[in-house]
């Protein structure tokens, strides 16, 4: 294959020469880098002399992947890694892989040279379907994939080894492109300040702990709450009124709050939160439900244990989600529904200062059966 210096603007992408070595050894310290990409650890000035010589010289030779650096024009800073990896000329395929260095992030330097670098697969190589990659939980890579022109496909599970060198596959996300699916511009829907990137930023760190005005805190839940999960979630009247699986058991709270909570926030579709109370105790759970169909929308629902009724903290955590919502996540309508007949709850969500709109007739699905439901909903635009 030949080896093309491409310029786009302010920047170069080129083939890598032995002289990037030292360049390529510092951004690779980087912890975002190091999280996300499967480096050797500790990665070490041998393992980048040998990324930009030998490796990146056999496989543009052997035509199985095509790296480029990509460059500041003016200045010759590294500015971020950029390749078609898993070339396969005969089947026209191929895979898109990348990594920004820290102090060229936020600038649409991943975005600019992938485009240029898929366009270039696809006219020079004859690719006819390229595929992106990441770990569940890469919201900056999916995001620059979707600004490109990648059309997400779903989940591939087991698609991944983890970085971590244990051997383990992992569930990855996966998009592909066709030629014609490059995007000249971002789209509007993933530009910078759009819902989509400020989600983003926020799903891509930690989940956060939330101040409630009585003193208590919204938080992820941890191994130390796992025997009162196991129990609120036995109360008969939390079975009465949520879709919490009757025989609940403890492997259940386990499973919750090991998996499928965090799960929730690495997918970027939902934050999950255990109610504590001004001590640290366990008192119930809240989550806010990101609507598969309109994004703009959520969904709220919470569930208090016995031990903690009647001290007001269900509706402080369910105004400042809503609110935490409509700030962080950009959301504009966040709803709230329960069964009718569930008077404390819909008290809760009035005192949350949540706006009763109706009976939605059998708008729940509960063990089987379909129940009217109660629906208020609190805007973004409603007084704080």
């Amino acid at each position: 294959m030949d080896r093309p210096e491409i310029q786009i603007e302010d920047l170069l992408v080129r083939p890598w020469r032995k002289s990037d070595a030292e360049a390529v050894y510092r951004a690779c310290q980087d912890p975002d880098i190091q999280r996300w990409i499967p480096l050797p650890r500790p990665y070490e000035m041998s393992h980048a002399l040998g990324f930009v010589t030998d490796f990146s010289n056999s496989t543009w030779d052997n035509q199985t992947a095509a790296n480029f650096g990509v460059f500041d024009r003016s200045s010759g800073e590294l500015l971020a890694n950029m390749g078609l990896v898993r070339i396969d000329i005969t089947a026209k395929n191929a895979e898109l892989g990348y990594w920004t260095a820290p102090a060229a992030r936020g600038r649409g330097v991943a975005t600019r040279a992938g485009r240029a670098v898929t366009a270039w697969g696809f006219e020079a190589l004859g690719i006819e379907r390229l595929i992106w990659r990441a770990d569940i939980g890469n919201h900056a890579s999916r995001l620059v994939a979707l600004r490109i022109g990648f059309q997400m496909e779903g989940v591939q599970r087991g698609g991944l080894m983890a970085v971590d060198g244990s051997g383990m596959h992992i569930d990855g996300w996966v998009a592909s492109m066709r030629p014609g699916d490059v995007t000249p511009t971002t789209p509007e829907r993933y530009a910078a300040g759009s819902p989509a990137a400020i989600r983003a930023q926020v799903f891509s760190r930690p989940t956060p702990t939330l101040a409630l005005p009585g003193g208590g805190v919204l938080r992820p839940a941890t191994d130390d709450d796992i025997d009162a999960i196991t129990a609120a979630c036995q109360d008969p009247e939390t079975l009465r009124w949520t879709t919490i699986p009757p025989g609940y058991q403890r492997s259940d709270a386990e499973n919750f709050a090991r998996v499928y909570a965090p799960g929730a926030w690495q997918q970027g579709t939902a934050a999950i939160f255990a109610i504590a109370d001004a001590s640290g105790a366990y008192c119930g759970g809240i989550d806010l439900r990101i609507s598969q169909e309109d994004s703009s929308a959520a969904e709220i629902g919470f569930q208090v244990a016995p031990w903690a009724r009647g001290r007001g903290l269900a509706s402080e955590a369910l105004r400042t989600l809503a609110v935490w919502g409509f700030d962080a996540l950009g959301l504009t309508r966040v709803k709230w529904r329960a069964h009718v007949g569930n008077d404390g709850s819909r008290r809760v969500a009035e005192k949350a200062s949540f706006t009763f709109e109706g009976i939605q007739r059998q708008g729940c699905l509960h063990r089987g059966e379909r129940r009217d439901a109660w629906v208020a909903a609190m805007l973004a635009t409603d007084p704080r």
